[in-house]
């Protein structure tokens, strides 16, 4: 996901989440992001306990890919420590 993105893609550089932090890119990294690649819409994880309209969509999808992710790698999915465990817990998925 990072590589290539013309920013640092570091934890350190405060672009991304620890995996115990839930994983997944920052405020920080997505606006480094943007700047990188003007016209992206990338966005950060939706995290409410019930998002409505458009965000409720996005948290569905992510979830729905996320799950497919899981079944094609199943030592992930069986680590709790993993980055796609710690992602999807901290999507509320």
């Amino acid at each position: 996901m990072a590589k290539g993105m013309g920013i640092k893609t570091s934890v350190k550089s405060g672009n991304f989440r620890k995996t115990k932090q839930g994983a997944g890119m920052t405020e920080k990294g997505v606006k480094a992001y943007r700047r990188a690649n003007p016209g992206s819409k990338l966005k950060t994880a939706v995290t409410e306990d019930k998002p409505t309209g458009e965000r409720a969509k996005r948290r569905k999808s992510y979830c729905a890919r996320s799950a497919g992710q899981a079944k094609m790698l199943p030592e992930a999915a069986k680590d709790p420590n993993s980055r796609l465990r710690q992602a999807r817990k901290r999507w509320k998925c």
